[in-house]
């Protein structure tokens, strides 16, 4: 018999070796690290090869898991989602429904939230710019490790030209074609001047 602690983190491996985090008391597997001075609140999980250090905090129904490290005094929280070989340090904030993967990293005092995604090799310092269709369907503008601008929304992700073209191609003068292309032109616009403030 064997005193060893087991947690399902529904990753489809089934229950591993985990404990209970002593601040916070969020579920961590053993395969993860947590430095002490970290959070993971009762709700929250840390598992895979994750780790989370310094004072940074992981809470509500957050799940930060893979590969993925959060530092500094960085949150990630609410329904958020952080995963891959992601980094999230500073002051950044992932919150609501927002999911963060593939290489990315999110740092300085960014902001990453509602349902927006950020994946590939995008490197965000600052807020992410979101803006939502009447349908609800969340459009969100970053910029990538290289310099290239992108647009995300639902599992798009794309260029501002191939966004405009996408939505020209398959909405047409549509009600929702024409709205999603003056979203995108919108955020453009509202991208283009986070330089000179």
């Amino acid at each position: 018999m064997t005193n060893e602690t087991k947690y399902d983190f529904r990753d489809g491996n089934g229950p591993v070796s985990a404990h209970r985090h002593s601040k916070g008391g969020g579920w961590v597997a053993d395969t993860a690290y947590v430095d002490l001075t970290a959070y993971v609140g009762p709700d929250a999980c840390v598992y895979g090869n994750a780790k989370v250090g310094n004072t940074a905090s992981v809470y509500d129904n957050a799940s930060v898991y893979d590969n993925a490290s959060v530092f500094g005094n960085a949150k990630v929280f609410g329904n958020a989602s952080v995963f891959g070989s992601v980094i999230i340090d500073g002051l950044a904030e992932v919150f609501d429904y927002a999911c963060v993967f593939g290489n990315a990293k999110v740092g300085n005092i960014a902001q990453i939230y509602s349902r927006t995604r950020v994946c590939g090799n995008a490197v965000v310092t600052t807020s992410v710019l979101n803006a939502n269709r009447i349908d609800g369907y969340t459009f969100s503008i970053f910029d990538e490790a290289d310099g290239t601008t992108r647009i995300t929304a639902g599992c798009r992700f794309f260029t501002i030209p191939e966004a405009i073209e996408h939505w020209t191609t398959t909405r047409g003068d549509t009600k929702l074609g024409l709205e999603s292309i003056s979203i995108i032109k919108h955020l453009e616009y509202a991208h283009s001047l986070k330089d000179r403030i």
